[in-house]
């Protein structure tokens, strides 16, 4: 067996521990390759970037893991955390953010730290600005503690931490508007957030942003960046959002799906279909096996309904 399906093996029974009460969750730990870890059990996927400057980490998962997801990264390393990207605003992927960056110091140039008594104090928060928009928002109530330090609004920003360059990439209109990936060059491994969920249908969330459109052009991005060892098994890594530890070939497939039921619905729109109507000719049915559901978060019959209306928005 090889060591992609064992890992994939086990990042998806650690991943179907999540619907467990947070106080009896565990969190997982396992190793990808370079000087990342993919920590599972913690809401979404949190990638973990550890080396001499300290630790990095992508989200931070759910509030209530917070004491959880510390403790497990101090059995890794007993150096400070650093640094925080988040992908995006939904609170598995940001909930820790107030405990998790307080645990932490900020590096700060020069002497900086010294003459000003807290500018070391907790790590710094990277996103991109509409996550510290809607996090900042009245009706949100996020904890000052919680919101991003550091923006971004150019399609991409670059960190060079741990030896390792480190690019922060923003996919615009897809899971919402805020979405990020984060690659690690040179351990060759990507941190792809909620548009890339191999355990179900993509999530589109339209009240934040979301298209199905920018999902497929998200995906075909993520196809881009990333390389395939000999016989399509390996190279560049993945961590998805939620589910699985993947490759290129994972991306492909679940690229291919996404866009033939994109253009079914599209299809059926242009042939003066109704929701109800394109929801009854089952235009995901070959795929349901592996991806729908008719219960929990996010149904079959929720991405359908995502589908036709991001495409039914004129222009």
């Amino acid at each position: 067996m090889t060591r992609l399906l064992l890992l994939a093996l086990a990042g998806f029974t650690a991943y179907a521990q999540q619907n467990q009460n947070a106080a009896n969750a565990e969190i997982h730990v396992l190793p990808v390759q370079g000087q990342i870890y993919m920590l599972v059990g913690d809401g979404g996927n949190i990638t973990v970037q550890i080396g001499k400057e300290g630790i990095l980490l992508v989200d931070t998962g759910l509030g209530p893991m917070s004491d959880k997801l510390l403790a497990t990264i101090q059995k890794l390393s007993d150096k400070p955390i650093r640094y925080v990207i988040n992908t995006h605003v939904h609170a598995d992927h940001t909930g820790g953010n107030e405990k998790i960056a307080k645990a932490g110091s900020t590096i700060a140039g020069g002497n900086v730290s010294g003459n000003i008594s807290d500018a070391g104090e907790g790590a710094a928060v990277i996103a991109y600005q509409t996550v510290l928009d809607r996090m900042s928002a009245a009706e949100a109530k996020t904890p000052f503690g919680a919101l991003p330090t550091d923006t971004y609004i150019t399609g991409e920003k670059a960190l060079y931490f741990n030896g390792e360059g480190i690019q922060i990439i923003h996919q615009p209109a897809a899971h919402t508007d805020g979405d990020s990936f984060v690659f690690f060059r040179k351990s060759d491994v990507v941190s792809a957030g909620d548009i890339f969920v191999p355990s179900s249908y993509p999530i589109i969330d339209l009240q934040r942003g979301g298209n199905i459109q920018g999902i497929i052009a998200g995906l075909n991005r993520l196809i881009e960046m990333t390389i395939p060892a000999e016989k399509q098994e390996g190279g560049t890594y993945v961590i998805p959002g939620h589910g699985r530890l993947c490759d290129q070939a994972d991306v492909v497939e679940y690229r291919d799906m996404a866009t033939i039921i994109r253009d079914r619905v599209q299809d059926m729109i242009k042939k003066g279909m109704t929701l109800e109507q394109v929801k009854a000719a089952k235009p995901t049915r070959d795929y349901d096996p592996e991806y729908g559901a008719t219960t929990g978060f996010w149904t079959t019959d929720m991405f359908v309904e995502a589908v036709y209306k991001s495409l039914s928005v004129k222009k």
